[in-house]
């Protein structure tokens, strides 16, 4: 590591502020849809009944083997970070996509007019956590810019990372 790349807690600190976040997640994700979806449906009747029916099948051993699978996806960004000192494409859009989906939860909670999962420890963690990993990076001189596509392209990775979370976790929740 070079005097210039950053302290080791800006790279695996992804994954201390994910895990901090996901375990919110995990305390509340699906019995809070069990018991909001009737609601959330006469509220956004717009959504196609398949997507209510995909949320509504979400049990707990399915929600937490995808947040096991969601683990081993940012624990991988963030040791890609910890190796090239900050300076990894996988671990900056991880820590990008970190950061805008938790606008996301924000966006969620203002939405159903209601606390989500996730939306606690949004404004307490996670944006800051980006805030401060992207400030580190910049102060290090390896923080690439990010432009209009590269948020694009980062929400749709993760969005894409939650569907194949979820994915694997409905195949192993079934087989057990």
């Amino acid at each position: 590591m070079t005097s210039s790349d950053p302290n080791p807690l800006v790279t695996y600190g992804l994954f201390l502020a994910w895990a901090a976040h996901d375990a919110e997640e995990l305390a509340r994700g699906p019995r809070w849809l069990r018991e909001n979806l009737p609601e959330l449906r006469e509220r956004f009747p717009g959504v196609p009944e398949r997507v209510w029916k995909a949320v509504e099948s979400v049990d707990e051993r399915e929600f937490a083997t995808a947040v096991g699978v969601m683990a081993l996806i940012v624990g991988a960004a963030a040791v890609a970070g910890a190796r090239s000192g900050g300076r990894s494409a996988f671990y900056q859009g991880a820590v990008n996509g970190f950061g805008l989906h938790g606008l996301v939860h924000l966006a969620q909670a203002a939405a159903v007019r209601d606390v989500t999962p996730g939306a606690a420890t949004s404004p307490l963690v996670v944006i800051p956590f980006s805030l401060w990993a992207r400030g580190r990076l910049r102060r290090a001189g390896v923080l690439r810019p990010v432009r209009l596509g590269g948020v694009v392209t980062g929400l749709a990775v993760a969005a894409g990372a939650t569907v194949v979370s979820h994915a694997v976790g409905r195949r192993v929740a079934a087989r057990f």
